[in-house]
């Protein structure tokens, strides 16, 4: 996901009987944060790893990649 920018974000679960990780949603490298979002469902939990590309006030590119806990309270 860092090296070759395939992917800006990967929506995945956890099973909670089999306790396997599941993939949900791969976001290709053109979508944006506001996808990620709307790809969260509304009544249950999800993780997100999110690739942000951003320029600093030195007008150097740099890229950060978030972790993000989706939850519900049910």
């Amino acid at each position: 996901m860092k090296w070759k920018k395939v992917y800006r974000y990967i929506v995945f679960k956890i099973e909670e009987k089999s306790r396997k990780v599941t993939v949900d949603k791969v976001g290709g490298a053109g979508e944006s944060y506001q996808d990620l979002a709307a790809s969260l469902p509304v009544d249950d939990c999800r993780y997100a790893v999110f690739d942000f590309d951003f320029v600093t006030v030195d007008n150097c590119r740099k890229s950060k990649i978030f972790f993000i806990a989706w939850l519900v309270s049910l």
